[in-house]
């Protein structure tokens, strides 16, 4: 028993460390390359192809084994991922957009799918073993987010950041993985021919059934508010490093930690994270969740006004406060959700109701968000310099955050959930 665990948590470490190693840099190293006006396309690509991909790689894992899917994707996903970083290092400040962008987007598409692969296979692994899910999973996937934190570090300690051998250590990691996942139990499905249990079309495991809960209110409001919650997930992701970078060019903070160590400050919102995982289900038995999730949507708008409000130097505090209500922000609405779609649908549409929130928020809602934030952020500090440019970043800050709080309002407003205490 415990060595399936001990293998189960080396697999979730290596799959998010892989992310770790990108994703809040990236836009650093974009920025130096002349590309900051092109941040958001990496962004949003990942929600693109979150919306058939995992799909498309979920059907196959059905009919094959869940573990070599993993690995066969994360095989793919490392070779893509390593000539991204290698031509952005052969090509130094000459880097094109088009041929970068593209080897990126097709590590990220066989990426994003083993995401939900890895719960597939844990899930299989620790049901086989004789343990319960919901007791075994999550001290397992803690570590997940503990690879994801150490290897923002290992990338900034090790001057990475601003560089695309960032790109080429992740998908070094991909490829430990893609050898390491065919060393995990097998995690082939058992086929149920009885009642047509085992024909599943595309439409029904891109989750594309659950559309049919737009016809109830409630949801449908739900799924709405989740999309446009969505929008904001990726925001401080993509822009938060590229934004402390640019102090750089201010004379009285280009030498604080906050910039010369951008990640590893940018951690403290994955620490955060961790913490308030914990408080969950404590908020969710006292406030229910239109409260909860009213508390992340301005938790989001605080995270975003003390990042425009802030600066590394003396005003630093305000950035490690916005690092500390992200964990609230994005796990309050995050898994909280998840909850609620969990709780108020039939069981024969739980996994096709999951699917279409996490379309509506990582697919549509952050892909759209990552695209209309870089068209943001291009107006208010393009061909800037200076303090002109931390001040047209300050006022792109205030304009997310106002976005967050009128989406809070609106949701306060119209989403009419009725939380029913334990016992009452």
């Amino acid at each position: 028993m415990k060595n399936t665990k001990f293998k189960l948590i080396i697999m979730n470490f290596l799959e998010f460390a892989i992310w770790g190693a990108y994703l809040t840099s990236q836009g650093r190293y974009l920025a130096s390359v002349g590309l900051a006006d092109n941040i958001g396309w990496f962004y949003s690509v990942q929600g693109i192809v979150s919306i058939f991909m995992p799909a498309l790689m979920g059907i196959l894992a059905d009919k094959w084994d869940a573990k070599k899917v993993l690995s066969l994707c994360h095989f793919l996903a490392g070779i893509a991922m390593i000539a991204t970083g290698m031509y952005g290092l052969n090509a130094g400040s000459n880097v094109q957009f088009g041929t970068l962008f593209t080897l990126y987007t097709i590590s990220v598409a066989f990426f994003m799918p083993t995401i939900a692969l890895s719960y597939s296979v844990a899930y299989s692994v620790l049901e086989k073993a004789g343990m319960d899910t919901v007791t075994s999973f999550p001290p397992i996937r803690i570590w997940g987010t503990i690879g994801f934190i150490i290897m923002m570090w290992s990338v900034d300690l090790a001057g990475f950041q601003a560089t695309s051998a960032q790109y080429a250590v992740s998908g070094a990691l991909s490829i430990v993985l893609a050898l390491y996942a065919l060393s995990l139990p097998s995690c082939k499905v058992e086929k149920r021919i009885e009642n047509n249990e085992s024909k599943k079309n595309l439409a029904e495991a891109m989750g594309l059934k659950a559309f049919s809960l737009f016809k109830e209110k409630q949801m449908a409001v739900f799924f709405i508010f989740s999309f446009l919650l969505g929008a904001a997930l990726q925001i401080s992701n993509g822009f938060a490093n590229p934004f402390l970078g640019d102090f750089e060019g201010v004379t009285a903070y280009a030498i604080t930690f906050g910039v010369q160590h951008s990640n590893i400050l940018v951690s403290l919102s994955q620490i955060s994270e961790t913490l308030c995982i914990l408080m969950i289900p404590f908020f969710l038995k006292k406030f229910g969740i239109k409260r909860v999730v009213l508390l992340a949507m301005f938790a989001w708008s605080l995270r975003f006004l003390f990042l425009g409000l802030g600066n590394p130097g003396e005003g630093v505090w305000l950035f490690i406060l916005s690092m500390i209500v992200y964990g609230m922000a994005f796990d309050f609405f995050n898994i909280s959700g998840s909850l609620f779609v969990d709780k108020n649908t039939s069981k024969e549409m739980r996994s096709s109701a999951q699917g279409l929130f996490m379309l509506m928020t990582n697919g549509l809602g952050a892909a759209i968000g990552s695209i209309l934030a870089q068209a943001l952020v291009t107006n208010f500090t393009s061909g800037l310099t200076g303090t002109e440019k931390m001040t047209g970043w300050s006022t792109a800050w205030f304009v997310f955050a106002a976005y967050a709080a009128i989406v809070g309002i609106l949701f306060a407003i119209f989403f009419n959930y009725k939380h029913k205490k334990e016992g009452a």
